[in-house]
């Protein structure tokens, strides 16, 4: 029996476009349009009346996209957009996208054909193509990161708390710190480096800036730690941008023979739950993980529940800077 995705394949498009154009729930490109309605014809596809109306309705389950399952920070985001969703009546399918955005495109494009009731997502950019969804009607809530296109977003401050953790540093006398940060594509990266200037700029030390980006995985700490440490100049302290980054400027800095809190400093960004668990105690920027999965749910079922197409919200959460040993100078 000849499908949908029959259809794609020969028509070249993706299965959503197929149902677009047969269902005309959203304008297609004329051309692309034709290239459907020619395959359905050459293969004789009829839509199936009783699936296509099940599709149609609305489920009670919503999407929860995330950028990275290794990073704690995510777990605690999860819990808040859970507790939410179940207290509604929702349930939640989780999604790890892995930073990739081929696999960020498959599971927005599998959100919109299953008609979910709303997505929560961390974007790989801001760039993040969610015009399906738009077009569908599912509405969307960005965690962590913005999108070019106009839809709800909980973030925390990530200018505010790398600047406080970078004057921290300087203030313990940490006098040429080092920022470890994520892709240039990713606004958490750009902000938390940028934050990090700012500090730097107002003591007067912009002539100390260095800035390594890397993905968010311990790897990328660990060669931009290696990096940093090899260089003419090497820095007395690190702020990293994430709790991943840090595992490898930990793990670069001891196979080095580098002690935390006596030869360097170190501040990350996250309070991971091993934090306090190595030695030194980690000083961190802690973000308020669950409730940014809490907000983001609230906001999430407002706009299931209500259509009215209110403008987009921007929540902002404070974060938190808690100082342990790593980042206090021994004198």
């Amino acid at each position: 029996m000849t499908n949908i995705s029959d259809v794609a394949a020969l028509a070249g498009v993706s299965t959503a476009t197929v149902s677009r154009v047969l269902n005309g729930t959203a304008r297609v490109n004329p051309l692309l349009a034709e290239r459907v309605r020619s395959a359905a014809q050459r293969l004789d596809y009829r839509p199936n009346a009783l699936a296509r109306n099940l599709r149609k309705r609305r489920s009670r389950v919503l999407a929860l996209i995330i950028s990275d399952i290794e990073n704690p920070f995510f777990t605690a985001v999860a819990r808040g957009v859970e507790d939410v969703a179940q207290s509604n009546g929702f349930s939640v399918f989780l999604c790890n996208a892995d930073e990739n955005p081929e696999k960020e495109a498959r599971y927005l494009e599998i959100a919109a054909q299953e008609r979910v009731a709303g997505v929560v997502l961390s974007p790989h950019s801001s760039d993040t193509d969610v015009s399906e969804l738009i077009s569908a009607a599912i509405p969307v809530v960005t965690i962590d990161r913005f999108l070019s296109t106009a839809v709800d977003s909980v973030v925390a401050d990530s200018q505010s708390g790398a600047r406080d953790a970078t004057l921290h540093l300087l203030d313990e006398g940490w006098s040429n710190p080092a920022c470890v940060t994520g892709p240039v594509n990713a606004i958490t990266a750009i902000e938390r480096a940028s934050g990090y200037r700012a500090a730097l700029s107002e003591r007067g030390r912009e002539s100390v800036t260095r800035i390594v980006h890397r993905d968010f995985r311990v790897e990328g700490g660990s060669s931009a730690a290696l990096e940093l440490l090899d260089s003419a100049n090497p820095p007395d302290s690190f702020f990293s941008a994430s709790a991943n980054l840090t595992l490898g400027i930990i793990s670069a800095l001891t196979s080095a023979g580098v002690v935390i809190g006596r030869d360097v400093g170190l501040v990350s960004f996250d309070d991971a739950p091993w934090a306090t668990l190595i030695d030194p105690p980690l000083t961190v920027v802690s973000q308020p993980a669950y409730e940014i999965g809490r907000r983001a749910a609230v906001l999430l079922m407002q706009r299931v529940v209500d259509h009215t197409g209110s403008p987009a919200d921007a929540v902002t959460l404070e974060t938190d800077l808690i100082v342990r040993r790593s980042s206090r100078r021994q004198r």
